[in-house]
């Protein structure tokens, strides 16, 4: 072969290698643009696999950071970070997807991939020092520099969203502190209503709407913006998941234990909180049963039902069936919700609470905090 036939052939080889880095660079941008909107922009979108990707990695290695921590407060303090982790990694997988996406579309105009390189990262973030004068070259830097403009402006606009949805979370998890203790246990916030119901001033049906409607919106944010589910409450014994299932467990025991008190409230609460609870797990990839049969066992024990039945006697809560007539109305409500929040909360870690099933570590139960007893004359209180 002469030379003009060897250097034909490396024109082609070139121009055949320029376009074939075209088309990935151009597939790579059109993947990364589709997990930016299913992460920002569009709503009921599952994450992409590039999101659960970065998810699964971050994980990963929060799982190895807190391998080692010696108690629950140690582990949620390196927990906090997972959130925050999670959103910059992401940033930055985005950022370096366009990058290498941008730099190979430059590539067949480029005499290299430093050329193009160089180019692409200068037009991405909007720096401006290195241009190619042609038309093919000008039309993907000004992309590119669109693109990195409206990744950082979306990112900017997501977090008071983020943050405004975890502050209207936060207030109702606050608040149950005080009815529930401090980790939230449903027997827990019956026995304390008890003093209400002796005054005359019971308020469990305006807790139960209230709930409802707390549920819902925790529903809709959290699957649409999963990243929330990491998010942890500023107290360490405070859970939003843990909230939820103690007001879902003080429902269906007081619907058990108390048929006259079957109101529409604990009913509608009980519905909405197990279908929150499916729609975040659907939302995070965690498998739901659509339909549990209410005969089927759950994995909380008759003895630690037993004991919370024992708790509610001792502080004179009005019980109108026994516990084995209540036991099977209590478990049919349960069944419905049991597996879906233990699986969120050992995927979440969250405060290992009475009744909160188990977490990846070994850890014990922390039953909920009670204040001192500081009236005079040594009055028993809840």
């Amino acid at each position: 072969m002469d030379e003009t036939g060897m250097c034909m052939g490396q024109l082609d080889g070139r121009a055949a290698g320029g376009i074939g880095a075209a088309v990935m660079g151009g597939l790579l941008v059109a993947v990364v643009t589709v997990s930016v909107a299913r992460t920002l922009v569009i709503t009921r979108a599952r994450p992409s696999w590039l999101t659960r990707s970065v998810r699964r990695v971050v994980n990963s290695l929060f799982v190895l950071l807190t391998r080692s921590a010696p108690d629950y407060p140690t582990r949620d303090r390196i927990l906090a970070a997972q959130p925050v982790t999670f959103l910059a990694v992401m940033l930055a997988t985005w950022l370096a997807g366009y990058f290498l996406g941008y730099t190979l579309l430059l590539f067949p105009w480029e005499p290299g991939l430093a050329e193009s390189a160089r180019e692409a990262g200068s037009s991405l973030f909007t720096l401006g020092f290195a241009t190619t004068a042609t038309a093919g070259p000008s039309v993907i830097d000004f992309l590119a520099a669109g693109t990195g403009l409206l990744i950082v402006a979306l990112q900017i606009a997501y977090l008071p969203t983020l943050y405004s949805a975890f502050n209207r979370r936060e207030t109702e998890v606050t608040l149950l502190a005080a009815r529930a203790g401090s980790p939230p246990w449903g027997p827990e916030l019956l026995a304390r209503t008890r003093y209400g119901i002796q005054l005359g001033e019971d308020d469990l049906t305006e807790l139960y709407r209230l709930w409802e409607r707390w549920a819902a919106d925790i529903g809709e944010s959290h699957s649409n913006y999963p990243v929330l589910v990491w998010f942890r409450s500023p107290q360490p014994r405070h859970s939003w998941l843990v909230g939820l299932l103690a007001v879902l467990d003080s429902a269906a025991l007081l619907l058990a234990l108390c048929p006259s008190r079957d109101r529409i409230e604990p009913r509608l609460c009980l519905r909405m909180g197990f279908t929150a609870l499916r729609q975040i797990a659907f939302a995070v990839g965690i498998p739901v049963d659509e339909d549990p049969d209410p005969d089927s066992g759950i994995r909380l024990s008759y003895g630690e039902y037993r004991a919370a039945v024992a708790r509610l006697t001792e502080v004179g809560f009005p019980v109108e069936r026994t516990p084995e007539e209540a036991w099977p109305h209590f478990r049919g409500w349960r069944v419905n919700y049991e597996s879906t929040a233990y699986a969120l909360a050992a995927a979440t870690d969250a405060v290992p609470a009475l009744w909160s099933g188990p977490r990846r570590w070994p850890s014990h139960p922390i039953p909920p905090l009670r204040p001192a007893d500081r009236r005079p004359g040594g009055e028993n209180r809840a």
